[in-house]
């Protein structure tokens, strides 16, 4: 009879387990055996040690850029993030040496926090200071991180400004997708590395009322209000926009709840539309769309992040971000550079406007996303 118990009991314990264990189980098996020079740590090195020695650049094009732009920042800041996931501390001193010219000569390469493609630049010194304790990485950051939340000012201001500033929101809203990155990355930063939750919790009211305003019922975001288009990367900044802000977001902030439903919308709908083979397309509903790299980097950057954390189902959504990353890889050269990258698109209601937009080699819209997804899986 106690024999018996026993054993009833021991059954018990197992089945109460097994969910865990699968989950765990499942976790584990979209990271292990990378066919050879695919792992995160190969890719990452490689698109790293190339981003160190890549000249300040003006979105892909010949001439010198006056400040840098964005998309120098992302691809910054995910060789930052990467370098200290895999304790590179080789590579960490090239990319504050990157840096150290912006505090004397030049120092007219900062650019002024009166934009969101501008502002987002905090992003950087606020990561750098994480890593060194330099307090002039933090003033620097931070300056730009309280700008964004401050009075209206400059020649950007716009008549709308005021009403955004007085509702609580940062006068830069445009209501454009991409902000749901540049804005939400600048202040996630600034609350990493201060503590003060503020940074986040405005972040956070905003990302809300963007949602309120652009999602669509199937999870997805237009382009613009008046472009009826799911251009890949504009989707790409809000999925990886909210998936950085609910890394770091409190679990008792009372717009965690909405945020993640947006959240796990949008990655139902963006599984349904991933291709066969592993890509994501420049419009994402559209079948004869090529397959486009930098959205592909960031949505399955959203996912590696979702599975991670336990926001989204593993044994669904791991093999999904396994299938994006190895796609993705596929498409970097021997230079280190990723090919089959949208140029910088302005909206346009005109679906062939979007097929025949450039395909870029080396834009650093491109090489960010790889950066990040090599974070991510090692996080």
């Amino acid at each position: 009879m106690k024999k018996t118990i026993r054993c009833l009991l021991f059954v018990a314990v197992v089945l109460q387990m097994q969910p865990d264990t699968c989950e765990a189980q499942s976790k584990k098996t979209i990271t292990e055996k990378w066919p050879a020079g695919t792992s995160p740590q190969e890719v990452g090195k490689r698109v790293a040690a190339h981003f160190v020695q890549t000249p300040h650049t003006n979105f892909n094009r010949p001439t010198p850029p006056k400040v840098i732009t964005y998309p120098e920042t992302c691809t910054w800041y995910g060789a930052l993030t990467f370098a200290k996931q895999t304790n590179d501390a080789a590579l960490m001193k090239k990319l504050a040496e990157r840096f150290e010219p912006l505090f004397g000569a030049r120092d007219t390469l900062i650019p002024k926090p009166d934009h969101v493609d501008y502002t987002v630049f905090g992003a950087v010194p606020l990561e750098l200071y994480m890593q060194t304790k330099d307090k002039r990485y933090l003033e620097l950051g931070q300056r730009f991180a309280d700008k964004q939340w401050g009075p209206p000012e400059g020649p950007r201001v716009k008549p709308e400004s005021q009403l955004f500033y007085n509702q609580g929101l940062t006068w830069q809203t445009r209501m454009w997708i991409d902000d749901m990155f540049m804005i939400t990355a600048v202040q996630a930063q600034a609350y990493r590395a201060t503590g003060d939750k503020k940074y986040i919790e405005r972040a956070a009211r905003e990302m809300v009322v963007y949602l309120d305003s652009l999602q669509k019922p199937n999870g997805l975001f237009y382009h613009a209000p008046d472009v009826p288009f799911f251009w890949g990367r504009g989707d790409g900044w809000m999925a990886v926009g909210m998936a950085e802000l609910l890394r770091s977001l409190p679990e008792d902030n009372p717009n965690r709840e909405r945020i993640m439903r947006g959240y796990k919308t949008m990655m139902a709908s963006l599984l349904k539309y991933q291709a066969e083979t592993g890509m994501w397309r420049q419009l994402i509903d559209d079948p004869e769309a090529w397959p486009e790299t930098s959205c592909t980097g960031m949505f399955t950057f959203a996912m590696i992040t979702g599975v991670k954390n336990g926001w989204l189902d593993a044994a669904t959504y791991g093999p999904a971000a396994r299938k994006g990353w190895l796609a993705l890889v596929s498409y970097i050269d021997e230079n280190a550079d990723m090919r089959e990258v949208c140029e910088g698109t302005n909206k346009k209601n005109d679906r062939q406007y979007y097929l025949d937009r450039k395909r870029n080699i080396g834009d650093l819209h491109g090489q960010a996303p790889v950066l990040w997804c090599a974070t991510a899986w090692l996080r």
